[in-house]
């Protein structure tokens, strides 16, 4: 059974850091593009950031662009998300995702597995 579990959310000032990290089992993803979306209360899910399998390739929304920072390590299965210089319309529930084998990785719907997604909330 495929699981994903996200970690490492919580309250953070304006300007502060965290990092997220999402645990995969189950089975490997070393060969998926990981994924993380967010998505705050009434608002539809969004795209973040991506890696491909081998992390040589990144993407990443504009809104996160020079602040958020997208990893993986494949021997562990797990993929992270370090987020700098956070700011207020950075808090939501942030997803992270296993890319299906031809989606879109900037839409929700090209992704098949998802965690159950960690609270970020960041004060102004």
């Amino acid at each position: 059974q495929v699981q994903l579990v996200e970690s490492g959310g919580g309250l953070v000032q304006a300007g502060g850091s965290l990092r997220l990290s999402c645990a995969a089992s189950g089975r490997s993803f070393s060969r998926s593009t990981m994924g993380w979306f967010r998505q705050a209360p009434g608002k539809e899910r969004e795209f973040v950031a991506a890696i491909s399998s081998s992390g040589g390739n990144t993407y990443y929304a504009d809104s996160v662009k020079g602040r958020f920072t997208i990893s993986r390590d494949n021997a562990k299965n797990e993929v992270y998300l370090q987020m700098n210089s956070l700011k207020p319309e950075d808090t939501a529930v942030y997803y992270c995702a296993v890319r299906d084998y031809s989606g879109n990785y900037a839409y929700p719907s090209g992704y098949k597995y998802w965690g159950q997604g960690t609270q970020v909330t960041v004060s102004s």
